[in-house]
């Protein structure tokens, strides 16, 4: 099989705040935007990578979800819970010193993890946990 990794998805709640934090402070640049309002599907990923992007979409969006399917999203948005990725980058700390410098919300400044990895992590608007790997 000769599979790759296209597009991964996390939720957003205010498409404007998401567009700004993946554009302009992690740098990604902007694939689609289709929709409006609140009902927006964009589509952002490193300018390096072509063949890779994260879409952010609206939570719940699927009528197949119930009303308490959807509250339960709203919960695990609103504690941090229930989106993530895992990024990373050659020189965590210019990273890290570049997001901060932006308002991000810090969730961990670069530390070295008793797993191998140094990393940090910070929150999108929408909740959803970002933690950067330093690629060593």
């Amino acid at each position: 099989m000769d599979i790759t990794i296209h597009t991964s998805v996390l939720p957003h709640v205010d498409p404007d705040a998401s567009l700004a934090f993946y554009r302009d402070a992690l740098g990604f640049e902007v694939r689609s935007d289709v929709g409006q309002g609140t009902m927006r599907w964009i589509t952002v990923g490193p300018v390096n990578q072509p063949e890779t992007s994260i879409l952010l979409a609206p939570p719940a969006a699927d009528p197949g979800i119930t009303d308490d399917e959807r509250r339960t999203i709203a919960e695990m948005m609103a504690k941090g819970t229930y989106g993530w990725i895992l990024l990373a980058t050659r020189n965590l700390d210019d990273t890290f010193e570049q997001l901060q410098a932006g308002d991000a919300e810090v969730v961990q400044e670069p530390t070295e993890q008793p797993y191998g990895v140094r990393d940090c992590a910070f929150r999108d608007p929408a909740g959803n946990l970002v933690r950067i790997q330093e690629v060593r």
